[in-house]
């Protein structure tokens, strides 16, 4: 039922109808998979995708055309298509999903479903960074456009770690052959069942109600969810959003960085700006060596690591005086000691007056990219080290954001899986 009555105070997780590739008409199901939209982020990344198989998602996440409208339009179109030859087809029946991703490292299991949306101020999913008007308009335009949802979010709750609930209905469903079974070239390994009997659903949905979530991937999307629901005013589908639920206390996520590079600021500037204000060490590489002492300078205070001139640069200890002209008072101390605070408050409004904006900030997940893409263009690469999962959702609670792209969820679910269409439910 697409309703969610008032008592409601967790999280209402429903079954739909997922579009999924057909396998016999592609290449591999691993060769249409995508990163999430916002990972692909160079263009030799975007042509790598294109050209793994005519019918990668990216062509729909992200096409190609002149304008806005232009590439919406064009992933409509392309959507529309797909569905008429039956490269894409609907499942029969509704169905909550239980995917895995594995590899040598880390197992993560969780339940794709969809959501009944709420909004932050109800305390049920939480999200923790800002984010951007233009980002949200161009993703919901292509929503609204394809009038589908693409890519899941990713959101974390935590249960007491019992095998009960949610978590026992999927380690129920992975005893059965899974629908599908890929291994894509990041060496991931991905499986997805199909959960269509009844009192399975029921067990999950009643469990999952007693939860909150926190967004850890995915805040642009949800902000968009939101701004959708509110242009369909009546009860429907535009009330619930696509998404994967990941229980931490059963399978724990990797939290990294996502780091910053800084077009038009050759590092021999940035560190010139910052002379007096930190201190500043040169440090030997190779980049894990040096991202070893970035750490070890993080855990007694903010510090970053610049790079783009061929060396490592570690930025530390900075002046309290700076830090308390520049950052925000009114908010909590943790927020106020985040390294992403001090890094835009402090350093790009004030010290080194950067906009952010895509034509000056870049923001990249992979480090090692980060600072080749500063040597290739005598750019500055800003690198952070993560934040602790429990003090990102500890803030979240506070309903206190951090800034936008100051974490990386993950391993983040692969795009192309499992869709949601909006017409049908």
């Amino acid at each position: 039922m697409n309703t969610r009555g008032p008592a409601d105070q967790g999280l209402h997780l429903i079954p739909f109808r997922g579009l999924r590739y057909v396998p016999e008409l592609v290449g591999s199901l691993a060769a249409v998979t995508s990163p999430p939209y916002d990972v692909v982020v160079r263009p030799d990344g975007l042509l790598h995708l294109e050209s793994a198989d005519p019918h990668n998602i990216v062509r729909l996440i992200l096409p190609q055309a002149d304008t806005a409208s232009a590439r919406h339009e064009q992933a409509a179109a392309t959507l529309n298509r797909w569905l008429t030859k039956g490269i894409l087809a609907p499942d029969p029946e509704p169905a909550l999903y239980v995917y895995e991703q594995r590899n040598d490292e880390i197992l993560q299991r969780g339940i794709i479903g969809a959501l009944a949306l709420s909004e932050p101020a109800e305390g049920i999913v939480l999200p923790h960074e800002d984010v951007m008007a233009d980002v949200v308009e161009d993703r919901a335009d292509l929503m609204r456009t394809t009038e589908a949802h693409l890519e899941p979010l990713l959101l974390t709750y935590r249960s007491d770690g019992n095998a009960t609930g949610a978590t026992a209905v999927i380690e129920r469903t992975i005893q059965r052959p899974p629908l599908l079974a890929t291994t894509t070239e990041d060496g991931f390994s991905h499986r997805l069942w199909a959960v269509t009997d009844a009192a399975e659903q029921s067990v999950a949905e009643a469990d999952l109600a007693r939860h909150q979530a926190l967004i850890a991937d995915g805040h642009h999307r949800w902000a968009t969810y939101l701004r959708l629901q509110r242009e369909h005013a009546l009860p429907g589908p535009w009330n619930f959003g696509l998404v994967l639920l990941v229980d931490t206390a059963r399978y724990p996520l990797r939290v990294r960085s996502i780091h910053r590079l800084l077009h038009g600021l050759p590092v021999a500037d940035a560190l010139s700006a910052l002379t007096g204000l930190f201190r500043i060490r040169d440090i030997e590489g190779p980049l894990p060596r040096a991202l070893d002492a970035l750490a070890g300078a993080a855990a007694e205070g903010n510090a970053f690591l610049l790079a783009g001139d061929g060396g490592f640069h570690l930025v530390d200890r900075p002046d309290e005086a700076l830090l308390t002209r520049t950052v925000p008072a009114d908010r909590p101390a943790a927020w106020r000691t985040l390294d992403a605070t001090v890094l835009h408050s402090a350093l790009l409004d004030h010290v080194w007056q950067i906009p952010d904006d895509p034509a000056h900030i870049a923001y990249i997940h992979d480090t090692a990219a980060a600072v080749e893409q500063a040597e290739r263009h005598d750019a500055t690469a800003v690198l952070m080290h993560p934040v602790r999962e429990e003090v990102v959702r500890d803030l979240a609670r506070q309903g206190v954001t951090m800034p936008r792209k100051s974490t990386s969820f993950g391993p983040k679910p692969a795009t192309g899986l499992v869709l949601r269409s909006l017409p049908l439910g």
